[in-house]
């Protein structure tokens, strides 16, 4: 099986009689030819049948089948700079699987709801196979960053006891008579892993509760989180620019450009992805702001129109620190200089996209993070374990989380979210 040709190694058998394996794209033709596109999941190959070749029952029966059908065509191999990827097959035999009749999807414009409520077949084209492929390159991407740097992958619970990013978007189930809850982010059970390991990270799902129907909220969605002891802020923004650059430079040099063609993305905005990154504390930000004539409310967090306006000034992500304490996490450290500002960072993407990283040093000292869980109305009980942390052997250390979907948005230059997940979950979408 190893050895199957596919259209993606079709190159390999110029001249060279092979079987496909897949499903009718495209089929156009009329009398005694026909030009089946057959797609298998690593491409389109453009076919030539001929009745002349397959006689009239074969060659009836391949003009006859509609779009989706499954398919196995036989045939010789020619390279043509013609045709789409460069050859194809001049068709010599034809299995038919099955047959599929009034596939939903045609060419004409479909709208948002329908084309979600049919996710499972939608795939299939060729922007949302080529958004697909550019999730898998940075999936795979992120994953090597991490392994190749010895960070330890530690799983972190779905199910927890207890919110980490507040209580107002929390999934809440029982579980054996108790109630729990589906894990906004596994930062918590890494900052352990840190202490046990020295740097570990975890990637997986995670849900936030919120009644949002922006372009850019799910409630289901994939974060990597990596955690490193001994860290303070200045190498938490190190990493996360360095992470950054690697992983956008390693989807365009692994194969995402051809995918990124698919959906007209102007490749020259990633070829900008490089060290240094600007950094400006949020001060700094709102100062900019102001003169830009966008009104900022200096305790409060930034929303959508101030990423906006202040990345349109960059041709690059930016690393906006120190955000007002009220609107962070309780973990989060104030800053010793300033109580009023915390410790952490926020990556904005270039273009609109917002924040993709959020980031910063973790509260090490048992008294404050006690008295931070009471600010916060949250039950001291409930985190004893994570207090344990900062009695036995407290370090400073620090983190970032990624939102998966929202990196796939940028490079992909996709206006919605929603497109960058196999089958999204929205306020208003369980199905399919």
């Amino acid at each position: 099986m190893s050895n199957q040709p596919t259209v993606a190694t079709i190159s390999e058998y110029d001249g060279e009689s092979v079987t496909l394996n897949g499903w009718l794209y495209n089929i156009r033709g009329s009398g005694k030819i026909a030009f089946p596109q057959l797609r298998d999941g690593t491409g389109i190959i453009q076919c030539v049948a001929k009745k002349a070749v397959l006689g009239d029952e074969a060659f009836d029966a391949l003009r006859h089948l509609g779009q989706e059908s499954s398919l196995s065509l036989t045939g010789t191999i020619h390279a043509d700079e013609r045709a789409q990827g460069g050859f194809e097959m001049q068709v010599t035999g034809v299995t038919v699987h099955q047959k599929a009749t009034g596939y939903p999807i045609s060419p004409k414009e479909h709208g948002p709801a329908f084309l979600h409520d049919h996710r499972h077949l939608w795939m299939r084209s060729k922007k949302q196979h080529a958004i697909l492929k550019i999730r898998h390159l940075c999936i795979r991407a992120i994953r090597d960053y991490f392994d190749d740097r010895d960070f330890l992958l530690m799983d972190s619970p779905i199910f927890t006891p207890n919110p980490c990013e507040g209580t107002s978007t929390l999934f809440e189930t029982e579980y054996f008579g108790q109630p729990a809850y589906l894990s906004q982010s596994g930062q918590l059970y890494q900052e352990a892993g840190a202490m046990a390991f020295g740097k570990t990270y975890t990637f997986g799902p995670t849900f936030r509760a919120e009644k949002s129907s922006t372009r850019r909220h799910l409630t289901e969605f994939w974060m990597v989180e990596p955690e490193i002891a001994y860290a303070n802020l200045d190498d938490i923004m190190d990493l996360a620019e360095d992470f950054m650059v690697e992983v956008v430079q390693s989807v365009l040099n692994n194969g995402g450009r051809e995918h990124l063609a698919v959906l007209e993305r102007d490749i020259s905005v990633l070829e900008n992805v490089q060290k240094p990154f600007p950094r400006m504390s949020y001060d700094e930000a709102c100062v900019q702001l102001e003169a830009l004539g966008v009104p900022v409310d200096q305790d409060d967090d930034f929303g959508s129109p101030h990423e906006t306006e202040l990345t349109k000034q960059y041709d690059r992500p930016i690393m906006v620190h120190r955000y007002p304490t009220a609107v962070k996490a309780f973990y989060m450290k104030e800053d010793p200089e300033n109580p009023a500002r915390v410790l952490g960072m926020d990556m904005l993407a270039p273009e609109g996209y917002g924040e993709i990283i959020g980031s910063g040093q973790r509260e090490d000292s048992e008294d404050v993070l006690v008295r931070k869980i009471a600010e916060h109305g949250l039950n001291q009980d409930h985190f004893e374990w994570y207090l344990d942390l900062r009695r036995y052997g407290s370090v400073p250390h620090g983190g970032f989380g990624l939102g998966l979907e929202r990196l796939v948005c940028w490079i992909c230059g996709i206006r919605h979210i929603r497109e960058t997940v196999p089958f999204p979950r929205m306020m208003d979408r369980l199905t399919p």
